[in-house]
């Protein structure tokens, strides 16, 4: 006998169990400074979208970053490190993290597994305490901390907090990723994307070359000059120029002008170098990584501000942020 075919609704419950549902949400990547946060992005990405430095606070604005596959899409969230705030740039960073803990579906705590439990450790859970959102731990760089230091560490975590997972890791490296990313999935809601497969960022050219240009600036200046220097990409402009090995032809150019912000005139003079060395040289680097984004040549055009107290200066914030 030919068996009795099922039943339509039961045939669709077994279809909708059998294939996974697509999933979509918002992840906050928060953490103190240089905890990892915008490495992991970048490798979780496969992609640079956020700049790196080991010096603090390096992150000063959200961003987005847009992972799409089978399984659905994930939007990291890159925030900037959880610190006090002392001036009106500081007031603005930690606001973004609260928005992301505020609307995010899922939280990731970043820490530095070779440091030590400090007060500075202490805030970030308190502010975690407001939230309601799952939290996973992230304990980052397992690939320079001794096996058995890690265990420790998730004993003293897990006394402090009620984590929905911890995980260690290693966002340079890249170990235990596709556990996280998995575990990520498995807790966003059930959504259609939300951006298309192709978008990996939420931020324009404009941040970006501002933002790889301060990456240089961080590169090669003093631990104290950093918190002090600001990049406004001020234009960017498409230009044909004469191409010299082809007579007759064009080749594309695109010129970018940028304000390098400092607050004291002494300032100034450290970032342009001896007769214009350090400028000319981190424009060089820039000028290089930028070129090797957009494909052709770039004229990069870079002059040094003053402007006192720009850190609490809020034209000035909202320029940089507006880019």
């Amino acid at each position: 006998m030919e068996k009795e075919n099922k039943a339509p609704e039961k045939q669709e419950k077994e279809q909708e169990q059998e294939e996974p549902a697509f999933r979509t949400g918002y992840v906050a990547l928060v953490g103190r400074p240089n905890s990892g946060k915008s490495t992991l992005l970048n490798s979780l990405l496969g992609e640079k979208v956020s700049i790196v430095s080991d010096k603090p606070q390096t992150t000063r604005i959200s961003l987005l970053g847009i992972k799409t596959t089978d399984r659905g899409q994930i939007i990291f969230v890159d925030n900037p490190g959880i610190h006090k705030p002392l001036h009106a740039l500081n007031r603005r960073m930690m606001n973004f993290v609260f928005s992301a803990l505020q609307t995010s579906d899922l939280i990731c705590l970043l820490i530095d597994g070779s440091e030590s439990f400090g007060h500075g450790d202490e805030f970030a859970l308190e502010i975690l305490k407001k939230t309601t959102r799952p939290v996973f731990l992230l304990i980052n760089k397992v690939d320079v901390v001794r096996k058995d230091k890690i265990l420790p560490i998730i004993d003293r975590y897990k006394d402090l907090f009620p984590f929905r997972e911890i995980i260690p890791i290693s966002a340079l490296k890249g170990d235990n990723l596709d556990v996280l990313e998995k575990l990520i999935y498995d807790n966003l809601p059930k959504a259609e994307k939300i951006y298309s497969g192709e978008e990996i960022s939420d931020r324009t050219d404009r941040f970006l070359f501002a933002e790889i240009v301060r990456e240089k600036i961080l590169d090669r200046v003093s631990q104290e000059l950093p918190f002090s220097t600001a990049v406004l990409a001020e234009s960017i402009e498409a230009k044909e120029e004469a191409d010299r090995k082809k007579p007759g032809k064009t080749r594309p150019i695109t010129v970018v002008k940028a304000a390098i912000f400092v607050e004291k005139d002494s300032q100034r003079r450290i970032v342009i170098g001896r007769q214009g060395s350090l400028i000319k040289q981190i424009g060089i680097d820039a000028r290089r990584e930028i070129e090797g984004i957009i494909g052709h040549k770039v004229f990069l055009d870079l002059h040094v501000k003053v402007r006192e107290r720009w850190r609490d200066a809020e034209d000035v914030l909202d320029l940089i942020e507006g880019q």
